[in-house]
């Protein structure tokens, strides 16, 4: 069942149409959309705007059946995202950094991505 929601999901990803500011990949085999959005900020004059972002800003990531909301980081350089769990960041637009920390050991894997075809 599980394999069959998963190819359900696959399938409207690739059939749905993306907002302009979406971008496609694949991740470890499947495909994953990463979608940017500004976000409301209230304080404009936050030093770290790399990217053209401030904090407030956040990225929707769809893959293998999970939707993640994650907000901006305010590290310094490219712009990051993570909710302490999941690490999104695309300072190489063509192999973005994609990583989780895994429950329990702290472990972190991190997910090979290239865009998609």
């Amino acid at each position: 069942m599980t394999a069959l929601l998963n190819l359900g999901l696959a399938l409207l990803l690739v059939l749905l149409p993306l907002p302009a500011d979406a971008a496609r990949y694949v991740c470890e085999g499947d495909p994953l959309t990463a979608e940017l959005h500004q976000g409301a900020v209230d304080a404009t004059e936050i030093p770290n705007t790399a990217g053209g972002t401030v904090p407030g800003a956040f990225v929707v990531i769809a893959w293998r059946g999970v939707s993640l909301q994650l907000p901006r980081t305010n590290n310094a350089g490219a712009p990051s995202y993570t909710d302490g769990h999941w690490w999104w960041q695309a300072a190489d637009p063509d192999h973005p950094d994609f990583a989780e920390r895994k429950r329990g050991g702290g472990e972190i894997a991190r997910y090979r991505c290239e865009p998609a075809a």
